[in-house]
């Protein structure tokens, strides 16, 4: 049995609707119970599994999104955005808009080019992907959250691109 917290608007979310239980069910033999935290039972590796996909939910993508961690090539990886801006909220909203760009362009290129999908939920930005691809798009965000230019992080991109 494994416990997992995930923010209470998100664990709203699961609350509202059991289809998302229903979609786990077509892949994987585990009990899922929402009190406080989200308790999940069954085989140890299925377990994790699960718990690996609700953690990505609760980090801000959409449900359907996560299912790509069903396939054992895909990782999830999360950056807190405090270890860039310290304890400054004001600071980590402006590196939040710094990764999202103007009209999510940054966003998108970097999940275009690397071939990730990218959620940004509180003072994270987390990354869905395969180990390969989620390099670059980390190596992305962290040039952006050190402060470098778009452009020089478009190029890094560019350069990087995985085909």
């Amino acid at each position: 049995m494994e416990h997992l917290s995930i923010p209470k608007e998100r664990l709203a979310i699961l609350r509202k609707s059991n289809v998302w239980k229903e979609r786990l069910k077509e892949f994987l033999d585990v009990g899922v119970d929402i009190k406080e935290d989200v308790e999940i039972t069954g085989d140890l590796f299925q377990v994790l599994r699960v718990k690996e996909i609700l953690k990505a939910f609760g980090r801000g993508f959409l449900f359907e999104e996560t299912l790509d961690l069903l396939d054992e090539d895909y990782f999830l990886d999360i950056i807190d955005i405090s270890q860039f801006a310290g304890k400054s909220k004001k600071r980590q909203s402006i590196l939040i808009g710094r990764v999202i760009g103007e009209g999510g362009v940054t966003k998108k290129m970097i999940e275009k080019l690397s071939m990730v999908k990218i959620a940004i939920y509180g003072k994270t930005v987390s990354i869905i992907g395969k180990p390969e691809n989620i390099k670059i798009a980390r190596g992305a965000v962290e040039m952006i959250l050190f402060g470098s230019k778009h452009n020089s992080v478009y190029r890094f991109l560019k350069e990087n691109k995985v085909v």
